[in-house]
């Protein structure tokens, strides 16, 4: 973790609804799946993307957002009609040095699940990759099967939507309380400086 991550306070779980948050999260997808575990070679976009909505954990500092550190999208079962309250989630991912701090993964998965509830979802399934798999049935989802995606093993998951309830106002979501890393004192100046000029920057696009 660098300096300037130390001092993020919490986090924003919402649904994307600006543009720099969405770039932002297309940015992650890309390091992640592409770069980090050579799923995809220049990007992960595909056709789901035209119609899913985008979610997004944004870190903060002192409540000024800095920048997207996780995302998944949602969308509902694409088909002849018959399946509108089938919803399914893909692109979970999590900014690689923010992975240690619990609970980004978990908190998307919750306003994921939650707000498609919210919107008439009667079942929401994901195709999770294997290592993945202990998390979610944490999270109260039940395995079906395993199956290849992209040459890698996956499990076809289902969440249990009475864990889930509705969440009725998924563009603002909600914070996740970060864990402020003490700071030595004689690192502190160096870190106020960052703060400052953060500060400075943002206040220079509002």
């Amino acid at each position: 973790m660098n300096l300037f991550e130390a001092a993020y306070s919490d986090f924003t779980i919402k649904w994307a609804t600006l543009e720099w948050e969405k770039s932002q999260a297309l940015e992650l997808r890309r390091q992640v799946f592409c770069v980090e575990q050579g799923l995809f070679d220049q990007h992960d976009l595909d056709d789901v993307d035209a119609h899913a909505q985008c979610l997004v954990a944004i870190a903060n500092h002192g409540g000024w957002p800095d920048k997207v550190v996780g995302t998944v999208r949602i969308h509902q079962y694409q088909d002849d009609g018959c399946h509108k309250k089938v919803w399914w989630g893909s692109r979970l991912a999590v900014e690689k040095s923010m992975r240690h701090r619990s609970g980004i993964g978990a908190a998307l998965i919750k306003l994921a699940v939650g707000s498609a509830h919210a919107v008439g979802c009667t079942q929401f399934f994901a195709q999770v990759q294997k290592q993945n798999e202990t998390l979610f049935n944490r999270l109260n989802w039940q395995s079906h099967y395993e199956l290849q995606v992209r040459h890698r093993p996956h499990v076809m998951m289902e969440a249990d939507l009475n864990r889930y309830p509705p969440m009725l106002q998924p563009e603002s979501g909600f914070v996740l309380k970060g864990s402020v890393s003490v700071v030595p004192e004689d690192m502190a100046p160096c870190l106020l400086h960052r703060l400052s000029v953060h500060t400075e920057d943002h206040n220079a696009h509002v």
